[in-house]
Order: C-alpha cells, then structure tokens, then sequence
C-alpha cells in the first residue's frame, strides 16, 4: 500500500508580538536585580556564620582539652605528697614501730588530698537503705533494728557533689533483696 502525502500549504503567519511596556520590564528587571543582590547578601552571611560556627567549635574542643589538662594535672599535684610518702614507706624498714605510723599518715594524707578535690564518703551504716547511693549484697534478719537499714558497710562508697563514684556495698536489715 502506498503511502499518501499530505501536502497543505503552510502559510507565514505570524503571531502578533505582545505588547511590553517598557517601564514595567525596565520594573522587573530591578526587582530581579534587587533579589539577587538579597540572595548574595544572604549567602553570604550564611557562608560566615557557617565559618563562625566552625571557629567556635574548634575553639571550644581547644578549650576543653586545655581545662582537661590543667584538671589531669591539678589532681596529679595534690596526689604527689602521698605518692612521696609511699615511696618513702617503700624504702623504710618494715619491722620498725614507725612503718605502720607512716603509712597510716600516708594513707590519711591521699584521704585529705582527695576530700580536698570534694570527695565524699558514703558511709551509711545505721541509716536507711537508699538504692542511689547504696548497693545491697547480702541481707540478714535483726529484730534490734528497723526493715530496710544498713547494718554493714562493707565497701565504702564515694561521691563528688551529687554525683555518686562508687554506691557503698552494704548489708541490710530486714529487707527481700
């Protein structure tokens, strides 16, 4: 089958151009002008504050290893003392009177050293059971004292404000673990 050809005359016509007042493209093309100058303008102030925020954070991570340092190095200095007596109780004759009294010095001086830091000790014998800031490991029945009290300490426990280091191993009273 063979193909037919249309063939229909193509006419030039052509589509009047619309009608732009000048003035109003003149308009849009400020107001164009005026956003892409916003545009830029904000760009670049995200660009610095980006930058800003970069800074800072390296600034603080400096920070915190530098404050991180001196802390490190603030604990180590008042340890020192008792590391010295220890070395010196190391050296000393074992046998003598004054070895126990030196290390029973020693001792009291790494305690005074880390109370100074704001070391509290937990020590709750005799007070209620309290599960933040004590841990029970055994129970025994007493009748001489209340349900739920401490009756040995038999690890102590530390804290430094409100933060506790280590709850005190306890026995309580008159309690189902």
């Amino acid at each position: 089958m063979a193909k037919k050809e249309c063939k229909q005359p193509v006419e030039n016509i052509e589509q009047p151009a619309a009608q732009v007042d000048n003035s109003e493209l003149e308009a849009l093309q400020a107001e164009l002008q005026k956003v892409k100058q916003e545009l830029e303008q904000k760009n670049d102030l995200l660009l610095r504050t980006a930058a800003e925020f970069d800074n800072f954070k390296k600034r603080e991570t400096a920070a915190k290893e530098k404050l991180s340092g001196f802390v490190k190095g603030e604990t180590i200095k008042a340890l020192l003392p008792a590391v010295d007596n220890i070395n010196r109780a190391m050296a000393a004759d074992p046998e003598s009177g004054d070895y126990a009294k030196g290390v029973a010095m020693t001792v009291k001086g790494l305690y005074d050293a880390l109370k100074n830091m704001g070391l509290e000790e937990i020590n709750p014998e005799g007070e209620e059971f309290d599960v933040n800031y004590h841990q029970a490991v055994m129970r025994v029945e007493d009748e001489s004292v209340g349900a739920n009290i401490v009756t040995q300490v038999l690890q102590m426990g530390y804290k430094i404000g409100d933060n506790v280091l280590r709850h005190a191993m306890v026995k309580v009273a008159n309690c189902d673990l």
